[in-house]
């Protein structure tokens, strides 16, 4: 082959483009096993290019042992598996009748409220924390100190922890958390008991550790504590201030009983207080390591209450677990930016994440009234809702002969995302079809339209 003629653009390196296309030639058969190739002074006069242009792209195919160079004899294709070309074009797209409608109101429950969010505090605060030194190392392996003080005096504030700063370990999410915390448990305890319905992510994390469990039963009028004498399990996995997904609450003599209970069987309690600042009715309720922290591991995150993705969870740890967990991950990198956990740090120490949170109380307040007075008002006795005293979802019962996937089908099938709780459950199910509800990232016009198109979709 003496010469081969083809267009060149600017849109990218000129010795990419004549590398991919004598590539699909040779990929095509186009040019054959040991067939010779213009020579780097041929090609390149052909192509109106550099001679270093022409030797880069055969450098590249040589490389990759689509052509071979023989001495005193120029470059030859190798043998290469012909490119299946397929006769008709597959289209990414879907046919017309059977493209998805589009999605009009995501009543999703993992995002927050964008308008108010406090950019220009936390940009301001970034900034400045991008041009401390602190920044350009690797961070402790437990968190930041600075953040690990300021979350030691909001949870003795908020939600009655006296804790010291080096028992807050930091990390990227509660999973991420339970992943670790399984892996110095496992040695000790062989299984937990876990709520049902409940958060099915640490149902996984416990699994991961090949961990039994064991559960007990949640409803939408509270927890059933009962069995706990007949299991088996020293550990317990629970969301006591607002059940996940169930939404109650645990009342104080409860979570007395819960305390002695771990106390009489040696064990630990694993408290997930994922969502505690969105109290509606009455101030958020005294964590149970508040109660005794010498038995309760406390879990807490950043990501309900202000942004999911700057990844910040933390996890307090009672005395006789803490020197187990510090010397099993001294050696381990931290798992979350230092950058989220000094400007969070700063953020804290203004003063700007307690305005943040007050704020919020009252923005997320406010869509959870206007959600709940539309769904009564749109359906009636046709449906029950569940936790709307608190969080940032509710859920509704539906009084109907569909399944959870017909009234999930049937919603979106009018542009509207809800979501199924069934993943929630273990052992029960309920009597009737339950829908999640998120409404964090939804403005009232947003909540308004939504529950409309609900009621055209299942009414």
């Amino acid at each position: 082959m003496k010469t081969i003629i083809f267009a060149l653009n600017d849109h990218s390196p000129k010795y990419k483009q004549i590398y991919e296309k004598l590539k699909s030639l040779i990929e095509r058969g186009d040019i054959q096993a040991n067939e010779p190739l213009p020579s780097i002074r041929q090609l390149a006069e052909s192509l109106n290019v550099s001679r270093n242009t022409t030797l880069m792209a055969y450098e590249q195919l040589a490389a990759e042992g689509y052509i071979r160079a023989e001495k005193r004899k120029g470059y030859f294709a190798n043998e290469v598996e012909p490119l299946f070309i397929p006769k008709t074009r597959i289209s990414a797209r879907p046919p017309a009748r059977e493209r998805a409608t589009p999605v009009v109101v995501d009543f999703r429950a993992d995002a927050v409220d964008a308008d108010h969010f406090p950019i220009q505090a936390w940009r301001r605060i970034s900034n400045q924390v991008f041009t401390a030194k602190d920044c350009f190392r690797y961070g402790d392996p437990f968190g930041e100190l600075c953040l690990r003080q300021q979350i030691a005096i909001y949870l003795l504030e908020s939600r009655g922890v006296d804790v010291e700063p080096n028992a807050i370990v930091i990390g990227s999410s509660t999973q991420q958390m339970l992943l670790l915390l399984g892996h110095i448990l496992k040695d000790e305890f062989n299984s937990i008991i876990v709520e049902d319905p409940g958060y099915d992510g640490a149902r996984e994390a416990f699994l991961f550790h090949d961990f039994q469990l064991e559960t007990i039963t949640v409803s939408e009028t509270g927890f059933d504590l009962s069995p706990l004498e007949t299991r088996q399990s020293r550990l317990i996995y629970v969301t006591p201030s607002h059940q996940s997904p169930m939404g109650v609450s645990m009342p104080i003599q409860q979570r007395h009983r819960l305390i002695q209970w771990v106390n009489n069987v040696n064990g630990y309690i694993i408290e997930d207080d994922y969502d505690s600042e969105f109290r509606y009715t009455q101030k958020p309720f005294p964590a149970l390591a508040s109660i005794d922290s010498s038995r309760v591991i406390y879990l807490g995150n950043f990501s309900k209450s202000f942004l999911p993705g700057i990844r910040l969870s933390y996890m307090v740890l009672p005395p006789s677990l803490l020197d187990r967990y510090q010397q099993c991950f001294r050696l381990f990198e931290s798992t979350t930016s230092i950058l989220s956990q000094l400007a969070m740090a700063k953020f804290m120490e203004e003063g700007e994440w307690v305005r943040h949170i007050k704020r919020m109380r009252l923005v997320y307040r406010r869509k959870m009234e206007h959600l709940t007075a539309r769904l009564r008002t749109s359906f009636g006795d046709m449906i029950s809702i569940i936790g709307e005293q608190s969080g940032l979802y509710v859920l509704i019962k539906v009084h109907c002969d569909c399944s959870e996937e017909q009234l999930l089908q049937r919603a979106r099938s009018y542009g509207v995302n809800v979501y199924p709780t069934s993943r929630y459950f273990v052992n029960q199910q309920p009597d009737r079809p339950m829908i999640k509800l998120g409404f964090s990232g939804l403005s009232l016009e947003d909540i308004e339209l939504g529950v409309t198109l609900l009621q055209k979709a299942w009414c």
